[in-house]
């Protein structure tokens, strides 16, 4: 299913016919960096965000993965953990109805968090923390003021040009971030995070396959092909009864 965009036009990507715009390596400039700014100026996704206002390509893998799962729903409580540049925020905003734009729905709240500082977004209240700071997550709870229906993370280390390093560093990341879904999560909510193929996420699957009814593997349209990068959507959590079973 494609993701519709604020404009009621498809996210797939597909069926553009735009000129391949071929970057030349200026001097000082790497060919790594060279070829990264011809992917960028070249993805129809980083096209489309510019034009529909969407902080960033990122956007349209949360906007896939709930228009086949359905989470992100007028009146729900969001908390997106690693929200910068913030094109997760801006979706979720428009969907659980945060700005009262739906008349007659219910209005919902996004609170992200972030390392570093993030542009104000209408309709969601964000934090500069680091989340793995010891007391973070007790800081998160304080401003949600009550449990969530959906907690999201797009959370990711520095890269270190090591995989399997990177791997762990970002497995770390989604396990924290579970840990706290499984402390403020209402019962029935969702969790949605980032994940690299590389093995060690085996052992998150297992633990959310304990405390939630659903859980998927799915890497959507938006990510790039040649990417590791996959997603955990875990849906029906079972209640903090199961955590330590």
């Amino acid at each position: 299913m494609m993701a519709k965009t604020p404009s009621g036009k498809n996210t797939s990507g597909r069926g553009q016919r735009d000129l391949r715009v071929r970057v030349k390596t200026a001097r000082g400039r790497k060919l790594s960096s060279t070829l990264w700014l011809e992917r960028q100026l070249n993805d129809p996704y980083v096209q489309r965000a510019k034009k529909e206002g969407y902080r960033g390509r990122a956007a349209y893998k949360i906007l896939e993965l709930d228009d086949k799962y359905r989470f992100l729903v007028p009146g729900a409580r969001v908390v997106d953990l690693g929200c910068a540049p913030g094109g997760w925020c801006q979706v979720a905003v428009k969907r659980v109805n945060a700005l009262g734009e739906k008349s007659g729905k219910k209005v919902g709240t996004v609170l992200g968090v972030d390392l570093q500082e993030v542009d104000p977004i209408a309709g969601a209240e964000i934090h500069v923390l680091d989340f793995l700071e010891e007391g973070a997550d007790d800081k998160v709870k304080e401003w949600l003021g009550g449990s969530a229906d959906v907690v999201m993370s797009d959370m990711a280390a520095s890269s270190s040009g090591h995989q399997n390093t990177d791997h762990l560093r970002i497995i770390t990341l989604c396990e924290a971030a579970a840990e706290f879904a499984f402390d403020v999560l209402e019962e029935g909510g969702t969790f949605v995070a980032k994940v690299l193929a590389g093995g060690a996420e085996q052992g998150l699957m297992t633990i959310l396959k304990k405390n939630f009814t659903k859980v998927a593997n799915v890497k959507p349209p938006a990510s790039r092909s040649d990417s590791s990068e996959k997603f955990v959507v875990a849906q029906g959590f079972r209640g903090r009864r199961h955590e330590e079973d």
